[in-house]
């Protein structure tokens, strides 16, 4: 059988993708361009100037004013140990609930599973969520960021279905072998679900890296505000109201490039950590989401 991409039409097709594919990409990269750019120019060719790639004057007033708060540097620590901590608690609940539901002779099996389905269509709310959240002392505590997304539902089927496309003769040598349930989990599943791992890590990092809602709501202490909740109050601060207690009060902070900056600081660490899980995202994505 010939090979479409030796023929006339072939090459046309892979000609008219290539066109294609490199315009959506554009289209995608070129806000994000405008941003960075923006983040680097004067607040008055930001007001004069409708849209540029590159700033006639490079300025790094925006990011000076970011970092001009003394409580920056402590509230990326903030996330970053979070995002860490949150991130490994969500694949170790999510793991360890989606292996045994994955099990068939689990007893109350199809219990939970209704359970889990229940919980992806409906949620307690945001007033009965802080309700609970201050019954439990979490208030003004980091926990309050991680444990009330400890598992999400939707994702756990996704995991589940994944255990549940693994041959069962691995369990079951495994078994004749005299491993035990946890055994075949950390010895046999885990390892065969790397690309599991590595795409849920990224989703779950992400997620709670954007968080801003559970710090607005549950975090009072000024000390302990994520990065999220310190730029609000770094763009708020931005437009003029008022200014960082540690600046000039005569000073005019730029209001449109500080906006542009706190986007790209926000980001910058997703970006740079992305890549490292990118070879996994795909087959991560795939497997797991069509037999149920």
């Amino acid at each position: 059988m010939k090979n479409m991409h030796n023929t006339t039409a072939g090459k046309v097709f892979d000609v008219f993708n290539f066109i294609f594919l490199g315009l959506i990409g554009l289209i995608m990269i070129i806000p994000f361009i405008y941003v960075v750019a923006g983040s680097f120019a004067t607040e008055l060719e930001l007001t004069t100037r409708s849209f540029f790639l590159w700033p006639k004057e490079f300025t790094l007033e925006s990011y000076k004013y970011i970092f001009s708060t003394n409580t920056f540097i402590r509230s990326l620590l903030v996330t970053i140990g979070v995002t860490i901590v949150g991130t490994l608690v969500q694949l170790f609940c999510t793991f360890t609930f989606a292996y045994p539901l994955s099990r068939r002779h689990l007893q109350g099996r199809n219990t939970l599973l209704n359970l889990v389905i229940f919980a992806m269509l409906f949620s307690g709310g945001m007033i009965p969520t802080f309700i609970v959240i201050k019954n439990l002392g979490l208030i003004d505590t980091y926990w309050a960021l991680i444990l009330p997304i400890a598992i999400n539902p939707f994702n756990l089927m996704i995991i589940k279905n994944f255990f549940q496309e693994l041959p069962v003769e691995l369990e079951e040598s495994a078994k004749m072998d005299g491993c035990t349930e946890i055994g075949i989990l950390w010895k046999i599943m885990l390892p065969l679900s790397k690309p599991v791992i590595a795409t849920f890590t990224l989703f779950y990092a992400v997620g709670i890296w954007n968080d801003f809602m559970s710090g607005l709501l549950y975090i009072n202490d000024a000390a302990k505000w994520p990065i999220q909740l310190l730029l609000r109050q770094i763009t708020m601060a931005s437009s003029g109201a008022n200014a960082l207690s540690s600046m000039d009060p005569n000073y005019v902070p730029p209001e449109q490039g500080v906006k542009f900056a706190v986007i790209i600081v926000a980001t910058l660490p997703i970006l740079i950590f992305y890549p490292f899980l990118q070879k996994h995202f795909a087959k991560g994505m795939l497997v797991g989401s069509v037999k149920g």
